[in-house]
């Protein structure tokens, strides 16, 4: 394969990577912060977890050596505890069902790639793609899924590969005899 081919296989694998993701985002669109934690709910001084707990907020006690009968504060009141819960929980759905659309997308871009086009830059470059949105929907979901499920989606995925590659393989074998 020449520089000319080179280039255009990693121009289809980076163009094959935008339209995966900005495809996914106009399904599944970015989840944003200040749509669940707007501005600040009180401006007033909340001295108590009964009172912070009533606004929406998560009390962070202060670990710290307590004076008998001190009027010091035993902590403070995170007032965007429980909004930035339902955006942390907004985020983890969004990022499943992007894995769960992009694993299955990007297998199918690096069959496409593999068995329909003769064009070497082409085939490659659309595996590469396809590899990249393997890559991106894993990535997202990564951080919440439990070492028992990363280790089978990267067996998996491996096994994928592989036998495609097999396939791939195989095919321009007999084609080449």
């Amino acid at each position: 394969m020449g520089i000319k081919e080179v280039v255009i296989g990693i121009a289809i694998i980076i163009l094959t990577s935008f339209v995966a993701v900005y495809g996914i985002s106009m399904f599944y669109p970015e989840v944003e912060y200040n749509d669940f934690c707007g501005e600040m709910k009180t401006q007033e001084l909340i001295e108590t977890q009964e009172r912070c707990e009533e606004i929406g907020g998560g009390w962070e006690a202060i670990e710290t050596i307590k004076i008998p009968e001190s009027d010091e504060m035993t902590g403070f009141c995170d007032r965007n505890y429980q909004c930035r819960q339902d955006y942390d929980e907004a985020r983890k759905i969004r990022s499943k069902k992007i894995f769960i659309f992009s694993i299955p997308l990007g297998i199918i871009i690096i069959a496409l790639g593999a068995f329909l086009f003769s064009l070497e830059s082409v085939g490659a470059g659309l595996m590469g793609g396809g590899a990249f949105t393997l890559v991106y929907g894993a990535g997202n979901y990564w951080r919440y899924g439990e070492d028992w499920f990363r280790f089978l989606l990267s067996l998996i995925g491996l096994i994928a590969v592989i036998l495609i590659a097999y396939w791939f393989n195989k095919k321009f074998d007999k084609k080449r005899q």
